[in-house]
């Protein structure tokens, strides 16, 4: 193995350095997506009650709802103006109460489970 790099390097210092760089990004996306994949596949995450910490995002998820649809009940910015934003953050935003914010979440989700073409 060390024979082979060796080689390498002295044929093409730069094309290695690359190749290198290359790997280390695909391990890198490799471990990312395997720890994606064991989060979001414990039942646990599954259908959490929605709590005004999560984010969209995180609610979609977890509910496995297009992320549109969340977007829309909460009424969020796009792009939002400082980083992803929980429900408590867009409810002070939108002067409304967090609860009153997880009820249209969960009617949105409820429709859109429904298949109600109004809310997709």
């Amino acid at each position: 193995m060390i024979r082979w790099f060796k080689r390498l390097w002295s044929a093409a210092p730069l094309a290695t350095v690359l190749l290198v760089l290359a790997l280390a990004a695909a391990g890198l996306f490799a471990v990312r997506s395997v720890a994606f994949v064991i989060y979001w596949s414990d039942p646990a995450r599954q259908e959490q009650t929605i709590a005004g910490w999560m984010t969209p995002g995180y609610i979609a998820h977890s509910w496995q709802v297009p992320r549109a649809v969340v977007l829309e009940a909460v009424n969020a910015p796009v792009p939002p103006p400082a980083g992803p934003m929980s429900l408590r953050d867009l409810a002070a935003l939108n002067e409304v109460s967090v609860d009153a914010l997880i009820a249209e979440v969960e009617a949105a989700i409820a429709a859109h489970r429904a298949g109600d073409p109004g809310d997709e």
